[in-house]
């Protein structure tokens, strides 16, 4: 986004056609070797015949993202400090339980869970340490299992659960104290991948990244999800808009990286979208593979490309995932790899360079002729906030604009849902207006 040990066998309707990735999944667990594919040994599996299953009612999603980098929604922040670990657990639990009863009075169906923050997780992994934003110690092990005390609880009051993946992202910074934490873990088991696979890493964004053009790294990637699928009931997986994510002053150098995978690309700039294309076909064919009921989507910057380098772009102004994060997500809703893509379409009516109707409209038109849905990320973190350049987040408390964008939504038939970026922006003094306008319209 813009800010981004139990033992669980398969599930049992896979069981007989995933022998081979519970292989693939041990042999990830048991070796510091660079894990082998996860999509060329599973090539059989899909020429045997799929269960038939009951074609899927989709409501309309009304959802919010839930962020665990640096604790920005959950968990809360004193209780990392907690000294008792069973006092931790229940608080956390309790902060948890909190929200999800909140959002279910609001009207929220749908919660994107950040499992993924950075190169640890938030469930009981084989491949990645415990993430330190539980504990404050990388690899400890907090006394539960995050994604399945959420995924209980959500589904106990109706409601979804799509595991938020940051795919790149190894840690949030570059400090010496955050290389000595990533130094620490090589006695774990597992160790981060920062230990075991040194000559993935970059710096990029003042933070340490896989080199996205790597087979191995995006094949690591794809059997992180794989295992999340294969062991949880989760009802969605979805990446964020990290691909390849640099800034002017810390840009990716994958110059020999280039040298060496990039023959045959007429630029670096194609050869950086073939990496990013590959690994969404990768994983959308090994979740679909595991679990096809599993939805897999991904949230992009809003923006594909502007009408003045393309014709087939928007007619907007704004940084664009297709150039600037090496993202085709167009071409991705053409064919067929998500089950749904969430733009972030985070600028008001007003707002030319990037208009909030120009934006949705535009992309209804891609998923039109498609079976991709299409959900659009709102700012609720700009609501009730002052801006020189977008002053309608703060005329009546932002209602107005946030009751415009939602009732383009819901007046648009290919638009299938609203996510709200994000989840404790709803506990905020300047969004007090907004919230009490989300509950009288979505809330029983």
């Amino acid at each position: 986004m813009i800010v981004c040990s139990r033992r669980y066998s398969l599930v049992t309707h896979i069981k007989k056609r995933s022998a081979l990735v519970a292989f693939a999944l041990l042999v990830v667990s048991c070796s510091s070797e660079p894990p082998k594919s996860l999509v060329t040994p599973l090539t059989p599996v899909t020429k045997q015949p799929l269960p038939s299953q009951p074609e899927q009612q989709h409501q309309p999603v009304r959802g919010v993202w839930l962020a665990t980098v640096s604790r920005l929604d959950w968990p809360p922040v004193l209780s990392v400090n907690l000294s008792n670990a069973e006092n931790r657990v229940k608080q956390q639990q309790n902060a948890l339980t909190q929200k999800l009863d909140k959002l279910k009075s609001l009207g929220i169906n749908t919660v994107f869970f950040q499992v993924k923050p950075d190169g640890t997780a938030l469930w009981t992994s084989r491949i990645l340490p415990w993430s330190d934003m539980l504990t404050g110690k990388i690899g400890e092990d907090p006394g539960y299992d995050p994604l399945q005390f959420m995924l209980d609880e959500a589904h106990k009051r109706g409601m979804k659960v799509h595991a938020w993946f940051n795919p790149y992202r190894v840690s949030v910074n570059t400090k010496p104290s955050t290389v000595t934490e990533l130094n620490r873990t090589l006695t774990l088991h597992p160790a981060s991948v920062f230990v075991l696979h040194r000559d993935w890493i970059r710096t990029a964004s003042d933070r340490f990244v896989l080199d996205p053009g790597i087979p191995e790294a995006r094949d690591w990637i794809t059997s992180i999800v794989a295992e999340v699928v294969a062991r949880y009931p989760v009802d969605g997986v979805q990446f964020d808009d990290y691909f390849y994510a640099e800034t002017p002053g810390s840009t990716l150098n994958d110059s020999q990286t280039y040298k060496r995978y990039g023959q045959g690309f007429a630029s670096k700039a194609d050869w950086r979208r073939h990496n990013t294309q590959t690994l969404i076909e990768q994983v959308s064919h090994t979740i679909k593979q595991l679990n096809p009921n599993v939805e897999f989507g991904v949230s992009p910057a809003g923006v594909w490309r502007n009408l003045s380098h393309d014709p087939a772009g928007s007619d907007t102004r704004g940084a664009a995932a297709y150039d600037e994060a090496y993202a085709d997500t167009r071409r991705w809703v053409q064919q067929g790899l998500l089950d749904y893509i969430a733009p972030q379409l985070y600028w008001p009516f007003s707002r030319q360079a990037a208009r909030y109707d120009v934006l949705a409209k535009w992309w209804a038109e891609v998923v039109k002729p498609t079976n991709t849905r299409l959900y659009i990320g709102i700012a609720l973190y700009k609501v009730g906030e002052p801006s020189k350049n977008e002053p309608d987040w703060t005329i009546k408390g932002g209602v107005p604009e946030l009751k415009n964008q939602i009732d383009l939504n819901e007046s648009v038939p290919q638009i299938n849902g609203t996510i709200l970026f994000r989840e404790n922006y709803l506990n905020q003094p300047q969004t007090q207006d907004a919230v009490h306008y989300l509950k009288n319209r979505w809330g029983s």
